[in-house]
């Protein structure tokens, strides 16, 4: 056993999310292609990950994209050895900015963007082959698709096929011959299952399931499909959603509304099974639940991920409004009367937003929001995350302070009139505990009617099964006592 990086003053892989993802074997398995983010002061508010290539007999490793500030990662050697395909953003200190998928050539030593033009997020990718195609996992419109990009000597010689479009599919894998990928495949009423399927240049034939694990359980409960919709939201720019029916549900029968709201809040609701945020449980009491992609959201351009930055309580609350309001004109079994929201993260933020600025909620759950967007600033870990959507730090001048006050929940706190649920993890580091706490008092001072439950053993997500049981018991819980059953 030998280590690789033995002295570099860096982590391999890197945090908070490094996984199998950031290192790759080359071809002939004398090189190892890795990402890390140098360590040093600037560590908390760069995002400037980067792939360095090292012999796997030991030696100096050589940094392949130096010239880039923003992040590179996720390093994928070419079959036929020549090449390194890797995902770079352009923007320093960006997160959410475009993932454009880089070529480089290990003889010219260069890198080019190889879909140039191309308006998605290059989530994953792998080569046939032949190195005839390039095949690229990407979000749209709430699915995760397969894309399959003609090439001719390493240059893209044709337009995006779209080879695996429904449901939401994952970590595929290839054939040695290219003629079959077999990946994972979920939806909303769907837990993960093994698929497989046979490739040409014509695309992809119909998905076979290849595993059965959960049949017989899915079998035994009354599990809805997502059912899409569009509409106008601010600007009149189209947004996307999708309503999930409760599975009591019959026609002329009125359900209470749960409105979600997810987190990033540069991402996206997918069409998917999750044991957190699962949209079969939140209807599980008898609830509607609308699941909108409101401004900032991936999946439908880069534009539209862009302007929710300093612009949190703007066009994206208008989206979510807006959205509620189509989703209760388009389905009419949605009970306007009997309504909640619940989110985490930027949702938690966003249902935090909402109980400064409307009424028309009966019941609230925040999980791990946002309340002090100042506060929040010099607790963080991810100090690039603040200051790249509030443009800067807040004592930069009074105009930037006011950006940050402008959208703060804190600052609104004396409308606070709805009943909320706060749920936060003590070992929360991307929005520390503090900011629930502090919520919390701010409603049960005005004795709005309010419930605070901490987690000492869990961070930004809830992950143990143990908790998640009685985080869903909670939730379920606080939005029935507020929300009640079906109407007979």
């Amino acid at each position: 056993m030998r280590d690789l990086t033995e002295g570099a003053p860096y982590d391999v892989p890197p945090g908070p999310f490094g996984g199998s993802e950031g290192y790759a074997f080359s071809t002939n398995g004398q090189e190892i292609a890795y990402t890390t983010k140098d360590a040093g002061r600037e560590n908390a508010w760069s995002t400037d990950v980067n792939v360095y290539l090292v012999p796997v007999t030991g030696g100096p490793a050589s940094v392949i994209t130096a010239a880039n500030k923003g992040a590179d990662q996720n390093p994928v050697y070419s079959p036929d050895g020549r090449f390194i395909a890797y995902a770079s953003q352009a923007e320093a200190g960006f997160e959410s900015d475009r993932w454009r998928l880089m070529l480089y050539d290990r003889s010219a030593k260069l890198s080019r963007e190889l879909l140039t033009g191309w308006d998605r997020n290059a989530d994953a990718y792998f080569f046939a082959p032949d190195m005839k195609a390039v095949y690229v996992v990407a979000g749209e419109a709430a699915r995760d698709k397969l894309f399959r990009f003609p090439l001719a000597r390493g240059t893209v010689a044709g337009k995006p096929q779209r080879v695996i479009a429904d449901s939401n599919n994952v970590a595929f894998s290839m054939s040695r011959d290219g003629r079959a990928i077999v990946w994972a495949r979920d939806a909303t009423e769907r837990p993960a299952e093994i698929y497989g399927a046979s490739l040409s240049s014509a695309g992809a034939s119909q998905p076979r399931q290849l595993t059965h694990l959960s049949d017989s359980l899915v079998s035994r409960l009354q599990l809805h499909a997502a059912e899409d919709f569009w509409y106008r939201g601010a600007g009149d720019d189209s947004v996307h959603g999708f309503v999930v029916k409760p599975p009591q549900w019959e026609s002329g029968k009125k359900f209470p509304v749960v409105l979600l709201i997810h987190g990033g809040p540069q991402g996206a609701w997918l069409d998917s099974w999750h044991s957190r945020w699962n949209y079969q449980l939140m209807a599980a009491p008898g609830f509607g639940v609308v699941v909108l992609n409101p401004r900032g959201s991936t999946g439908y351009g880069q534009q539209f991920v862009n302007e929710v930055s300093q612009d949190w309580g703007g066009k994206v609350y208008d989206d979510l409004m807006r959205g509620l309001d189509a989703a209760l004109g388009r389905f009419t079994w949605l009970d306007s009367t009997r309504m909640g929201a619940a989110g985490g993260s930027f949702g938690g933020y966003m249902v935090n937003w909402i109980a400064g600025h409307s009424n028309r909620f009966d019941a609230l759950v925040s999980h791990a929001g946002v309340f002090n967007l100042e506060h929040m600033y010099g607790a963080t870990e991810e100090l690039w995350f603040v200051e790249k959507e509030f443009n800067g730090p807040y004592w930069n001048s009074a105009a930037m302070s006011d950006q940050y006050r402008k959208y703060s929940p804190h600052l609104f706190a004396g409308n606070f009139r709805t009943p909320t649920l706060v749920l936060h993890g003590e070992l929360d580091y991307r929005v520390p505990y503090t900011e629930g706490l502090s919520l919390f008092t701010a409603l049960r001072r005005q004795n709005v009617p309010s419930r605070l439950v901490m987690y000492p053993d869990e961070g930004h997500w809830i992950t143990k099964p143990q908790n998640q049981r009685l985080w869903w018991n909670e939730l379920q819980r606080w939005l029935t006592t507020y929300l009640g059953k079906p109407a007979m």
